[in-house]
Parts: structure tokens; C-alpha cells; sequence
């Protein structure tokens, strides 16, 4: 199947991913020094790598998310085990690689119905022009060189802020080598007016930022808490 484009990203510019399979598990490369997902391929909604279960720590402020948005599909770990464990959610996941869209069934990752939409569009583009609020934004795009500039700037990170409702969250993989990790997160407590909780990957180099639109207090309340309230015991 021919898949476009998104509007101004020539194709030839997204790389091509490669696929690892083993005997029981599947993984998508851009590069030999980095995984982009790696999944388990008897159980598929199941979060193989340290840094996405990190991310799902919004659950602990937002429970009972209505509407998720995701920047980066990659292998759609976090978009298959919000799919599964969180049914009365809409996800919607914008990705801008055509061949990553490409390898959707090798990964398992459901059609698009009522309540679960993946389309081919560019992170930045889609926080900037899309006037639906989200509970929650995951944003884990990366491409060979890292975190994209166009998903690391101030404007960025503004329409990001203006895409949550309020008290709404984003999480943000960073991916600790980045030399301006420093200052991306400076630029996420300026679009969101207060403090930003970091959480260090023990396995690898991933740092998952956390900031919550209008409640800067909001995530130091979560102190000790390990576990969502209500949330499905096997997840």
C-alpha cells in the first residue's frame, strides 16, 4: 500500500527502520546504538523497555484519561497498552515516518475505529493545528539523529501546553546523551509555568519529563504512591 507524505516532509527524508525478530521478541532499529521498541511477541500490549512503563506514570495524576495524543509510533508499545488497559479512552497518534506506518501490522498494533487513530502527520504540525483537547500527551518522537528540533523548541512546547485541558499532562522522553536536555526542559517550565518533574531510566539513557498545565503542585502530591487507583491489576 502507498502511503503519502505528510504535508512538507519529503519522503526520501524519513529513514528507514529495521526489524529484529528472535524467537519470542521483535524490535525496531534506526540505528545500531538505539532500540525504538522491542516487543514481546506472545503478549503485544506488554511494555518490554523500562522507559514506556516510566511514562505511563501519568496514570498516578491522570487515572482515568479521556482523550491521549502521542507524538512517535515506533513499534506502538504506548499506543497498544493505552488502547488495551485504558477502554474508555480515545488515542490518537501522530507519526511522520510513512515506513515506521508501514511495519503497523508487523507490531500488532490495532485499526484505526472509533476510539483508536493513527495518521500519518508531523508531531509539530498536529499540536500546532488541532483544535481537540487531550488529558494527556506522550511525546516520544526521535529519529536517527536524537530529538528532532522541531519537537524540542519553545513554540513547541507552547502548543503543547495549549493542546492539554487543564490539568491535563505532558510526558516527554528526552533521552538523556542529548547535550540540550538542559535546555529543553527549561523550556518546558516556561510554556508551563512552573516546576517539572524528571525520572531517570535505571536502564538505559532515557529522561521521562512530567508537567501538568495549571497545577504546578500537582505532581509532588504523587510521593509514594505506586499504583493507579482502579487500574487493571494484570497492567
Amino acid at each position: 500500500m502507498s502511503v503519502p507524505a505528510p504535508l512538507g516532509v519529503p519522503r526520501g527524508t524519513q529513514p528507514k527502520a529495521v526489524v529484529y525478530e528472535a524467537l519470542t521478541t521483535k524490535s525496531l532499529f534506526f540505528s545500531l546504538q538505539d532500540v525504538q521498541s522491542h516487543m514481546h511477541i506472545l503478549r503485544p500490549e506488554e511494555l518490554q523497555l523500562e522507559y514506556t512503563r516510566i511514562m505511563m506514570g501519568f496514570l498516578l495524576h491522570q487515572p482515568q484519561p479521556v482523550r491521549i495524543a502521542m507524538i512517535g509510533l515506533g513499534g506502538g508499545s504506548l499506543a497498544k497498552f493505552c488502547y488495551r488497559y485504558l477502554p474508555d479512552a480515545v488515542v490518537e497518534v501522530a507519526e511522520i515516518n510513512p515506513h515506521v506506518l508501514a511495519l503497523r501490522d508487523s507490531f500488532a498494533i490495532p485499526a484505526n475505529d472509533h476510539r483508536f487513530c493513527v495518521k500519518l502527520a508531523d508531531g509539530a504540525e498536529f499540536v500546532k493545528a488541532t483544535q481537540q483537547k487531550f488529558d494527556v500527551l506522550l511525546a516520544d518522537g526521535f529519529d536517527v539523529g536524537g530529538l528532532p528540533e522541531a519537537l524540542s523548541t519553545q513554540q513547541y512546547y507552547d502548543d503543547c501546553f495549549r493542546l492539554l485541558q487543564p490539568g491535563g499532562v505532558l510526558v516527554a522522553n528526552l533521552h538523556g546523551p542529548n547535550t540540550e536536555v538542559e535546555t529543553v526542559l527549561t523550556r518546558i517550565r516556561c510554556s508551563f509555568h512552573g516546576p517539572v518533574l524528571t525520572v531517570q531510566d535505571p536502564e538505559a539513557t532515557n529522561r521521562i519529563a512530567f508537567a501538568v498545565k495549571g497545577d504546578p503542585q500537582a505532581l509532588l502530591s504523587l510521593a509514594g504512591v505506586r499504583r493507579p487507583a482502579g487500574f487493571d491489576d494484570q497492567a
